[in-house]
């Protein structure tokens, strides 16, 4: 199958659907630990580390203020519960953020590779 250059719906509903999930880390070396983390997991295809940024929210009863690292996560709906899993095991936060949202379209070669990385570690592949 030849992939094609233009736009693709990303799946929606299937455990192939590709979607998106965030993460905050307290610091640097946690957010590269898990990056790795859940790289050598195959629970994703690609982690962004993005740029530190300022959170604030409440937390046991007080309003709290953090700089915290952003982790960005592409896989498919299909190894979401793989990709939590790994997060909640090495993740230092008690109550980690973990969210997800669907790409709804994307360039369908990445869309593809997507999917293509996540499924070798439902097949065993490396």
């Amino acid at each position: 199958m030849q992939a094609s250059n233009s736009p693709q719906n990303a799946g929606d509903g299937d455990n192939e659907a590709v979607i998106a999930v965030l993460t905050n880390l307290p610091d640097a070396d946690a957010a590269a630990r898990l990056s790795r983390a859940l790289l050598e997991a195959r629970a994703c295809a690609c982690v962004n580390r993005l740029a530190p940024v300022e959170s604030e929210y409440w937390w046991q009863g007080k309003l709290e203020q953090a700089t915290e690292w952003p982790l960005l996560a592409k896989t498919t709906r299909g190894r979401y519960a793989a990709l939590e899993a790994v997060i909640r095991a090495n993740h230092p936060y008690d109550v980690p953020e973990i969210i997800a949202w669907p790409v709804s379209q994307g360039f369908g070669p990445y869309l593809e590779w997507v999917r293509s990385e996540v499924t070798r570690a439902e097949q065993g592949e490396d």
